[in-house]
């Protein structure tokens, strides 16, 4: 391996708190070992991942794997160029200096940027088994919109076990994770029923959406009881109770957040008396993102960017992320 700089520009989350904990400045640059690859970071998507465990959600119900380790450089989604290869580079034969690949961000119990430094830098290093080389014509933000996202919403269909035919309804259907499961959900063949806010229904029935109901619709009246198999949930809060009347003897929810509140109220009836499955979702199999990459390749899906930031630009990407008007990824670029 040739000797690498010894600085770069990132984003250093120095704690738990708002947005003052993101500093933008000179930090190390990383130094790649045996069976690992550094990257040029070329686009990095903003997730809910990053701001709740910069804020401490995930703490309060327990942690997600150990406690932060702040300092620590986020950053979730990564479309990168290899740079170099640690050890010997005979054993990396497609993770080739020049290469654009993608990382899969979920690695085992451990995710990039939570657990260990990620992508809200100019260059990361990650182990070699998780960097996959993607062949398309996208932008490079276009594909940094990719990993999150698509693989969560992947990684709740191949769970579920969704079917050709079946009737699915998917929440949040506007935001990262929801517009890709309608795509998922259609590339599938199955019937794909959304909710999001109403000015963002021709978006999502472009992306294949057969149905698109208001967020704020009374959906047992709309819907009727028992007419779903699938419910995909990122959303939680208030409507949990009416989601389960959606579905049908047998049926199957799964979900992988709560942005709208995690205390739900659960009728034990309904779940047992109906022969419910109840699916959580954080650990991807192994499928999910070897299988996304084919589907990229081979045109089956299409990526949905709302809007890029310069890297420096974190807290105002941040602040449009929550403000939930966009439909789609953000995306962070950082500097050459």
């Amino acid at each position: 391996m040739t000797a690498l700089q010894r600085t770069m520009r990132a984003v250093v989350t120095t704690g738990r708190g708002g947005y003052e904990q993101l500093v933008y400045r000179e930090a190390p640059m990383p130094q790649p070992v045996a069976g690992e690859v550094l990257l040029q970071v070329l686009a990095a998507g903003v997730n809910n991942t990053d701001i709740n465990t910069r804020v401490g959600w995930y703490s309060e119900a327990g942690g997600w794997n150990a406690p932060t380790p702040f300092p620590l450089i986020q950053g979730t989604d990564c479309c990168g160029r290899v740079v170099a290869v640690g050890g010997d580079e005979r054993a990396l034969e497609q993770r080739v200096p020049g290469q654009r690949v993608l990382v899969r961000p979920c690695m085992g119990k451990a995710w990039m940027g939570v657990d260990f430094d990620g992508a809200f830098a100019q260059f990361v290093k990650v182990p070699a088994a998780h960097v996959f080389p993607v062949h398309c014509d996208w932008s490079d933000a276009e594909l940094g919109s990719i990993p999150c996202a698509y693989g969560t919403a992947e990684n709740l269909l191949q769970r579920a076990r969704l079917q050709r035919g079946e009737r699915v309804l998917v929440t949040g259907a506007s935001g990262g994770v929801g517009s890709a499961a309608v795509q998922l959900a259609k590339r599938r063949g199955a019937f794909v029923t959304a909710l999001a806010a109403p000015e963002k229904s021709a978006r999502l029935l472009a992306i294949g959406a057969d149905r698109v109901l208001s967020r704020d619709a009374n959906l047992v009246a709309s819907l009727g009881e028992e007419c779903m198999d699938l419910v995909v949930d990122n959303v939680a809060g208030p409507a949990f109770p009416a989601l389960l009347q959606l579905l049908k003897r047998g049926g199957r929810y799964v979900s992988a957040g709560a942005i709208g509140g995690p205390q739900v109220a659960l009728d034990m009836r309904t779940f047992y008396l109906k022969d419910l499955t109840l699916i959580g979702c954080t650990n991807w199999v192994e499928p999910v993102f070897p299988d996304l990459i084919g589907y990229i390749e081979r045109g089956e899906i299409r990526p949905l960017l709302a809007k890029t930031f310069a890297l420096e630009q974190i807290a105002a990407a941040q602040r449009e992320f929550l403000d939930k008007r966009h439909v789609g990824k953000i995306v962070l670029i950082p500097p050459p």
